[in-house]
């Protein structure tokens, strides 16, 4: 499987990239309306994409941030998802 997402890892970091640029996009346009447990999810999604290839790469910078947005999107798809407050 790693060798699978190094012979593409361009295509896959570009696929993460794009998700949190949507992710995030959703909610400057809809604001207080944004589907939020959604884009949680999918920026929590991005975020495990990114940091398997930097891992992978022995990216350690480009790994601590997008563990860190791991973190921080599980602690926001409870949020959203009213789970804690």
């Amino acid at each position: 499987m790693n060798a699978c997402i190094l012979q593409h890892v361009g295509a896959i970091e570009m696929t993460g990239v794009l998700m949190r640029i949507f992710s995030f996009s959703l909610v400057s346009w809809l604001g207080p309306a944004s589907p939020f447990l959604f884009v949680w999810i999918l920026n929590t999604i991005d975020a495990i994409i990114l940091s398997w290839c930097a891992i992978l790469k022995k990216d350690r910078a480009y790994t601590f941030l997008n563990v860190f947005w791991i973190m921080v999107g599980v602690i926001g798809i409870l949020r959203a998802g009213n789970i804690i407050h």
